[in-house]
This record gives structure tokens, C-alpha cells and sequence, in this order.
């Protein structure tokens, strides 16, 4: 069975962070998604659906433990803050 893009995307495009006292925001992985997306020339689905994927993926969008890895992030963060740019 083939991979779903959420799968892809939460290999690509994050890696576990267990100890952080600052966990990634749920706005903030779905703007991650939608960089990780534009990046993949892909349509990003509605956030309500990114939720929904992200719980049967058995990620907490409130505390996801996860940090941003690869281009997504440094396309997200640029695109979040112009000015680190």
C-alpha cells in the first residue's frame, strides 16, 4: 500500500523531539505542511484534514514532539519571518 503525503511528509519533513519544552504548534506543523507541500508542487489539503491525517498518525497537533527538519523548514521560517532572510 502506498504511502499517504502525510507519511511522506512527517518523514520528510520532521524528526522526533522527546525532550523539548517547547513543542511545535499546531499552526506551526500545518505551516510546514504548507511549505513542505509547495516545495512537493503539491495542493495542501484544508487544515481540518492536515488534523485529521496528523491523529490517525498518531501525532498530537497541540503537543507534537516533533521538530522541523530539511527544506519545508527553511522555506517555512523564511517565509514566517522575512526578515531572518
Amino acid at each position: 500500500m502506498a504511502a499517504s503525503h502525510f507519511s511522506t511528509f512527517l518523514a520528510e519533513a520532521t524528526v522526533p523531539e522527546f525532550d523539548t519544552d517547547c513543542p511545535m504548534s499546531a499552526d506551526c506543523l500545518y505551516g510546514l505542511y504548507v511549505s513542505w507541500c509547495f516545495l512537493q508542487g503539491l495542493e495542501a489539503k484544508p487544515d481540518v484534514t492536515f488534523r485529521a491525517a496528523m491523529h490517525r498518525a498518531g501525532v498530537d497537533v497541540h503537543d507534537s514532539r516533533l521538530r522541523m527538519v530539511g527544506p519545508a523548514a527553511a522555506d517555512y521560517i523564511l517565509s514566517s519571518y522575512p526578515a531572518a532572510a
